[in-house]
């Protein structure tokens, strides 16, 4: 029987099922002014892999869901994303210790990579997905050989990915075009988790011609650009006397610096660079991954607060697992915030709230994804992760954006989402057999790591 108007008033109709609802939680969301502030006893509404609404817990009592997780105690942020590491060489995690930056390649790094096998790679990248969903990553920018290995992981493990094949200029033409071949046969992959780059290793391994070739592919296929430049001062140094100008400074010759470009570390550039970054704003994004620097020894870091003031994001990184020897983007946050005030001699800067900023919505835009996720909004791709403070380092809170960067670890992490999808609940990982593919790689090893053939893929001499 059809209802009267009356009826219709008292019986409404129902909402349509979600797909996942998270609710008892406090959800940090951004405000007009991408202020970062925290919604109580909140909940996040999920619907076709997208985030249908933030809203209160009570709101969503009786609201229909597929799947509903209770989070009381946890707090909803926006998946991190790692700006830039080399997922599969988590294989060479501890293999090269204690040694300067020239020794680190030279003689361990660029001779064991001369023995990869597409399966090594593979398996590399199956143990640092886990690692990563296991720290609340939802999305890393990788760049590294073998690509293809990558991109398949990544579309069977459900996570999100920028990747990008690496390639040096003793490789010929044919290395630019292997980048190229697999960005455009990649890009949109896995249902558009997956986003492409060019990957050239960096001014120092890649001449200036090559440098130049990118920027007209870049320019011509609509792809961002992913490299290395001024990664320390002693770079900058030797491009300064060899070239004349720094590493920056070719880029800006090369045209790069008019593509959509991601920059991995930058702590060598210079004052002089600032003017040529600042007509780049808008396009340019740097990758800082300051444990890396501190264990190499390097004299300073990446001038967050100077980049950050001509409107460049400066997105969170770890690099690989054989420099950082993790692939923890918390620990990446927290001493993010610290380096940075001692390098600023200004223990207000980088602030809690700030730091929490850049682990967010700058690292989504360094990537390129600063409309899709990065925040916990409506439309917004439902990339989610959950934190659990109720552990006795992160009691009491006192002021909840500190406790999440100074005191809460990567292992607080209960629960990973990404476009919906749980890949983590209660620290179990749901898409991936870290067992297997560990025990796999131990018998792989000896062979891995063999440096007795006297091969190296690359000379590390700026």
């Amino acid at each position: 029987m059809t209802p009267c108007p009356a009826e219709a008033l008292t019986h409404p109709r129902a909402e349509a099922p979600a797909d996942l609802v998270i609710t008892g939680c406090a959800v940090l969301v951004h405000d007009d002014q991408e202020r970062i502030r925290f919604e109580e006893n909140a909940a996040v509404v999920v619907r076709g892999g997208v985030v249908e609404s933030v809203t209160t817990a009570d709101a969503v009592r009786h609201r229909p869901a597929v799947e509903r997780i209770d989070a009381a105690g946890q707090v909803a942020l926006p998946g991190l994303v790692n700006c830039h590491t080399h997922a599969p060489m988590v294989t060479l995690r501890g293999l090269a210790e204690d040694l300067p930056t020239e020794a680190w390649f030279n003689d361990v790094v660029w001779p064991v990579e001369s023995n990869l096998t597409a399966r090594d790679v593979e398996l590399g990248a199956r143990l640092a997905c886990a690692e990563m969903i296991r720290g609340g990553v939802t999305c890393f920018a990788d760049h590294y050989f073998t690509m293809d290995a990558v991109a398949a992981v990544v579309e069977e493990c459900g996570m999100r990915a920028h990747l990008g094949e690496a390639f040096f200029s003793s490789q010929g033409p044919e290395g630019r075009e292997r980048s190229l071949d697999f960005a455009l046969r990649n890009r949109g992959r896995a249902g558009g988790r997956i986003t492409t780059a060019l990957a050239p290793h960096a001014p120092y391994t890649v001449d200036d011609a090559d440098l130049a070739a990118t920027a007209g592919l870049a320019r011509a296929h609509h792809l961002p650009v992913h490299l290395h430049a001024a990664e320390n001062r002693g770079q900058t140094d030797a491009s300064l006397a060899r070239h004349g100008v720094t590493p920056i400074g070719v880029l800006e010759r090369t045209g790069l610096l008019d593509t959509d470009l991601l920059v991995a570390h930058g702590t060598g550039i210079l004052d002089r660079d600032l003017p040529l970054l600042e007509r780049a704003a808008g396009r340019i994004a740097v990758a800082t991954a300051p444990r890396g620097y501190l264990k190499f020894g390097w004299p300073g870091t990446t001038p967050v607060r100077a980049l950050r003031a001509l409107g460049i994001p400066v997105g969170l990184a770890t690099d690989g697992a054989a420099s950082n020897n993790s692939l923890d983007v918390w620990e990446s946050m927290a001493l993010t915030a610290l380096v940075q005030k001692s390098a600023e001699g200004d223990p207000r800067w980088l602030t809690a709230r700030q730091a929490l900023h850049h682990a967010t919505l700058q690292s989504a835009r360094a990537v390129g994804l600063g409309d899709t996720v990065g925040s916990l909004a409506p439309g917004r791709r439902a990339d989610i992760v959950l934190v659990d403070l109720t552990g006795p380092h992160t009691q009491p809170v006192h002021d909840l954006a500190a406790t999440l960067v100074h005191s809460a670890r990567s292992s607080d992490v209960r629960t990973t989402v990404v476009e919906g999808r749980v890949l983590m609940r209660d620290r179990e990982l749901l898409t991936l057999n870290v067992g297997a593919v560990a025990g796999e790689l131990r018998e792989r090893m000896p062979a891995l790591i063999d440096r007795g053939h006297g091969r190296r893929i690359q000379e590390y001499d700026t």
